[in-house]
């Protein structure tokens, strides 16, 4: 699990999480050779109970005990095995580890995480549980014991992988207590969109400048819609996907300008005071190393803004 102290940045890491030639893998290689601000802990797996916050309980019991059907099967892109539940829950665990530190610390990170594509009721796109909308509603369920007759805790989820978070948006459509933000190719996957409460479509190639603008756009007007009850929890979907190596992205992003972007949301999340928990989301270079690049740069800037943190409430 992961250790509340405040000499390095907190990583959540899902236990077992090594899987040949996998991103994660490597991403969890460059931070043991060079960890410097960050450290490693090894979350639990999630709580079955946790899933029912956000899942039905029928969908969680297909998939903890391989009864999912060959059609929910293809809607995730790939088959039940019986590795599947661990590795879902161990994905889901860090992201709630991650939440927990970020509310201690101010910024924390799970190496993992980001599965943005699955619904309450269903899988999709690689992705089995929502591991954010988890997070988010156990975070609230525990602020609301912790601080009972005081407002809820509000989430804000800053969600800029290339493709739409439209199962995190579906979760939390008419829910006020959560702000869903999605910066995605408008073209890309998945095609059949659904609704956060601010959506930015961006077109094919669209390159740095128009990126970064369509960005600072968007912040502001969350800040505006946020105003009267600010968030005191963001969970920052920092997919590496939009970057011009990468299979899957098309909008064709320099690595310089997702170092701003990752800069940008940290400095404005740190400027308001707002916790976050950082998950990796999408990333698929046609020479992973580049992609680990980009999320290794992601986790120097995440460091950064914790050591920023640290210094402010120890001074």
């Amino acid at each position: 699990m992961l250790a509340f102290h405040y000499d390095h940045l907190s990583l959540a890491l899902p236990p077992g999480h090594r899987f040949p030639q996998s991103k994660y893998q490597m991403l969890r290689e460059r931070v043991e050779r060079h960890p410097g601000l960050l450290r490693l802990r090894v979350a639990e797996p999630a709580d079955p109970a946790a899933l029912a916050l956000v899942h039905t309980p029928d969908y969680i019991d297909a998939v903890l005990h391989g009864t999912l059907s060959p059609a929910a099967q293809r809607e995730i892109g790939f088959p039940w095995a019986p590795g599947l539940p661990r590795r879902s829950l161990c994905s889901v665990g860090a992201t709630i580890a991650a939440a927990r530190a970020a509310l201690e610390e101010g910024v924390a990170a799970s190496l993992a995480g980001g599965t943005h594509h699955a619904y309450a009721d269903k899988g999709s796109g690689f992705c089995v549980f929502n591991d954010v909308a988890v997070a988010a509603r156990l975070m609230q369920a525990q602020w609301h014991r912790a601080h009972p007759g005081a407002p809820g805790l509000r989430v804000l989820v800053v969600d800029l992988d290339v493709h739409q978070g439209n199962g995190t948006a579906s979760i939390f459509q008419g829910d006020d207590s959560v702000f869903t933000l999605s910066l995605h190719g408008e073209k890309n996957f998945p095609f059949r969109k659904e609704a956060s409460d601010l959506d930015v479509g961006l077109p094919d190639a669209c390159g740095d400048g128009v990126y970064l603008d369509a960005l600072g756009t968007a912040l502001a007007e969350v800040w505006r819609r946020m105003a009267d009850r600010p968030p005191q929890l963001a969970f920052y979907l920092a997919g590496a996907d939009p970057h011009e190596g990468d299979r899957l992205g098309r909008l064709k992003l320099s690595a310089d300008a997702l170092l701003q972007r990752d800069r940008r949301v940290l400095e404005a999340l740190f400027e308001r005071r707002i916790p976050v928990a950082i998950s990796m989301a999408g990333g698929y270079g046609e020479d992973l190393s580049v992609t680990v690049d980009v999320q290794e740069r992601t986790l120097e800037a995440a460091a950064q803004a914790w050591e920023r943190w640290r210094l402010r409430t120890s001074g």
